[in-house]
């Protein structure tokens, strides 16, 4: 029993490993530590994802947060339809347009998602966020907080 634990958390751990190499890192010449912490201070919550890529191609360079986190499906505010920080960075990423969403995710107004999204002017980077909560900011807000987030970070 206590071999076959052992195992179990020698698995969990390689698992572990295994996903965090396939985590994006940062874009070029941006330490990712620094991003993280300038993202975090601006908008940062449990329910609150950001993702940036190349504008060309559309390779993820970067994820704040986790892929549950990302993953999220939420009122997509301008359509009856939900998605998540993907499908948002998707969208940008083929019309170029910028967002700036807001809408509750309660009937009762208790909790509200913010969607913003855009390209980093300059940088050949589209970003894509989304904040959800009792104390969420709204689209306008968000895109205001991670412009100065990006520039603190070095973007």
């Amino acid at each position: 029993m206590r071999r076959q634990a052992r195992l179990s958390q020698l698995v969990l751990a390689v698992s572990a490993l295994g996903l965090s190499a396939c985590d994006p890192g940062a874009p070029r010449g941006v330490d990712k530590a620094t991003l993280d912490e300038a993202v975090s201070r601006a908008i940062g919550d449990p329910n609150t994802c950001v993702l940036i890529a190349e504008q060309a191609g559309g390779k993820l360079v970067y994820r704040y947060n986790n892929h549950t986190a990302c993953g999220q499906r939420w009122p997509a505010c301008e359509t009856a339809e939900r998605r998540n920080a993907g499908d948002l960075l998707d969208a940008t990423l083929k019309d170029g347009r910028a967002r700036r969403l807001s809408c509750n995710t309660q009937a009762d107004a208790s909790r509200g998602v913010g969607w913003a999204s855009g390209p980093i002017p300059g940088k050949g980077l589209v970003y894509a966020a989304v904040m959800e909560g009792d104390r969420g900011f709204p689209g306008r807000v968000m895109a205001d907080r991670l412009e100065r987030a990006f520039k603190d970070a070095g973007l």
